[in-house]
């Protein structure tokens, strides 16, 4: 390539994303770009996994998480400025799969309408500025016990998928065969993911999966190699099956609202934590286009919902990226792209069993736990909402009645010893709302 024309897209680069008055450099957001990508590539085994156990396509699925991720990388990159990479999160396709349509009976296109429906809500709120409202209203214990339960869940479905958890006639639950091939290669791979992060290695996910698949070959005699690269198998099966008008009825209203106040706080969050790292906040917590990112965030999610992959967010692995110099959006754009280019990969995916990626749905229900710690746990009116919010989404299997349960518990605690002032509208509103959803509608 010409020296100059090279120098030429460099200063092109550095005008369009202000990379020198941010203090980096176009190859270092391009590293970065590349390190955010290896540590939620993951996301393109794991989505089609979860996903297909309500029946769609897992070859589709595969395709179209790498194009919405894309697509929603590269805007956030584009338009917000932001080093924040953007895919389909993880809790919500388990909650979709195993709860709203395993669970629950609907079929994927209806609760994939219902993604879509509180996705479009979560848009909205963005839209009118309803967003931080919401969040600064709605008490810590029920947002640490919302994302808690969350992580209870998606680690639930950890240990169903490799056999270490199994269904029991008698007690309802026991332990599978530990030493079935699945139990033995999926607890590996969790162990491999927790001993490569905590050694800070940013890829930990992707190499457990890949290791394991690899020893599958070997061990299992149900996973078969088909190749490495192929084109992009076709994506009809799930792209316009999405039932938009069939999931916006009163029965869903629960699901819809769980849909969205998982977003409001996972994303929100998210972003959050992502731009602080990467020293873009002020002090009140606010950074540059503040709303503009708010609203592709939502916009994604909403996307996400509508073409059939669950709800696009922000990656929290977006930090990764952050951590080695990342801070502009050719940081988001460079992930977007590297997305892209692994559409051609679709072979891979239909080998990789589920076993293989129970230990990363494991190790994000750790992460997601953690945040237990915030609870004042000596004090009861705020650590039972926590609690009982928390262990009723894996123990009900439903985070909607946990979500539920847990507004309606502080409510009923808070005017009961008097501490009426720890209430205020939109707590006391919600708890209302999902009283009335249980009376009559449930």
């Amino acid at each position: 390539m010409n020296p100059s024309s090279t120098t030429q897209n460099t200063s092109l680069l550095n005008n369009f994303f202000k990379i020198k008055e941010k203090g980096s450099t176009v190859k270092t957001e391009i590293i970065a770009g590349c390190t955010t990508f290896l540590t939620m590539v993951y996301i393109i085994f794991v989505n089609p996994n979860i996903l297909s156990v309500t029946g769609m396509d897992p070859q589709a699925v595969f395709v179209l998480t790498c194009l919405v991720s894309a697509f929603a990388s590269i805007l956030m990159g584009l338009f917000a400025n932001l080093p924040i990479a953007l895919a389909p999160a993880m809790g919500l396709n388990a909650f979709f799969a195993y709860g709203v349509v395993k669970s629950m009976g609907y079929s994927w296109q209806v609760g994939m309408g219902a993604i879509f429906w509180g996705s479009f809500a979560f848009f909205l709120l963005a839209l009118f500025r309803i967003r931080h409202w919401l969040i600064a209203h709605i008490p810590q214990c029920l947002r640490v016990g919302i994302s808690s339960g969350v992580g209870l869940f998606i680690a639930f479905m950890g240990f169903q998928n490799m056999g270490l958890v199994v269904s029991s006639p008698a007690t309802l639950l026991t332990t599978g065969h530990l030493l079935s091939t699945h139990v033995l290669l999926g607890a590996l791979g969790f162990f491999i993911i927790v001993i490569l992060a905590a050694r800070h290695f940013h890829a930990a996910i992707l190499v457990a999966i890949l290791a394991v698949t690899l020893l599958a070959l070997i061990f299992d005699p149900n996973v078969v190699f088909t190749g490495f690269v192929a084109m992009p198998p076709a994506i009809n099966s799930v792209v316009g099956h999405v039932d938009i008008k069939g999931s916006f009825n009163l029965a869903l209203a629960g699901v819809i609202f769980s849909f969205m106040i998982v977003n409001l706080f996972d994303s929100s969050g998210t972003i959050l934590a992502v731009t602080d790292k990467a020293q873009l906040t002020d002090k009140q917590g606010s950074f540059p286009k503040m709303r503009r990112t708010l609203l592709i965030d939502s916009f994604s999610s909403m996307l996400g919902g509508l073409f059939g992959t669950s709800s696009v967010l922000a990656y929290i692995e977006s930090s990764a990226g952050v951590s080695v110099g990342g801070r502009t959006g050719l940081t988001a754009v460079v992930v977007g792209l590297l997305f892209l280019l692994v559409i051609f990969f679709s072979p891979l995916a239909s080998v990789v069993p589920s076993y293989a990626t129970a230990g990363a749905l494991i190790y994000v229900g750790i992460l997601m736990t953690s945040s237990l710690t915030k609870v004042k746990w000596d004090d009861l009116t705020e650590a039972t909402p926590a609690f009982i919010t928390t262990v009723m989404m894996p123990f009900g299997f439903a985070i909607t009645e946990g979500v539920a349960l847990g507004f309606i518990t502080y409510v009923v605690l808070k005017i009961f010893t008097g501490r009426f002032r720890d209430l205020n509208l939109c707590v006391i509103l919600v708890a209302i709302l999902f009283l009335l959803k249980i009376i009559f509608v449930d």
